[in-house]
């Protein structure tokens, strides 16, 4: 698939079959994850992989509470992955303190779009979720406190279509000087 087409075919999947997704396809995902470019080679993530149907169900139920119920999708996805980030290489760390710029969160943010697209290229969908209870997903991972949950992307098959993008024209959001 040529890349241009496959960044449109890319969406955030809200609708999943129950379909189990083959190893070889997660494995693809995480090598293109694995894979992506990071500030000074940093490669500050982990991934862990949620497979097994109770452990998956505590944690896509971590994602809504009675008063925000949005990700209630989550619970569909025959598939969830923790991205977990961790602290940046010394230089990669005075580099973002100086500059003030998250380099740890533009590195996550990279690998976790190398995984959604390596999906979306072997046909499955996938959905970055920002929004849970990172508490209890720490508690359910046993993530120590010394790294962050950064994202939560659920993976499956999708259950509809991709409704066509809306997004601004270039001009108004290019400036060429």
């Amino acid at each position: 698939m040529e890349f241009l087409e496959l960044v449109k075919t890319r969406y955030s999947v809200r609708r999943y079959k129950p379909d189990p997704v083959p190893e070889e396809d997660v494995m693809s995902c995480l090598e293109a994850a694995r894979l992506a470019p990071s500030a000074s080679n940093s490669q500050p993530w982990e991934f862990i992989v949620i497979k097994t149907p109770e452990l998956r169900k505590h944690i896509a139920e971590s994602t809504y509470s009675r008063l925000i119920s949005f990700n209630k999708f989550a619970l569909q996805a025959p598939l969830i992955v923790a991205v977990i980030m961790k602290k940046g290489h010394i230089l990669s760390q005075i580099g973002a303190s100086l500059q003030g710029t998250p380099y740890q969160l533009i590195d996550i943010g990279i690998a976790a779009e190398h995984f959604c697209l390596q999906a979306a290229e072997r046909g499955l969908g996938t959905c970055m979720l920002g929004w849970f209870n990172e508490k209890k997903v720490r508690k359910l991972l046993e993530i120590p406190k010394s790294k962050k949950i950064a994202l939560l992307i659920t993976v499956g098959y999708p259950a509809d279509s991709p409704k066509p993008k809306q997004r601004k024209e270039m001009n108004a959001m290019v400036q060429k000087l």
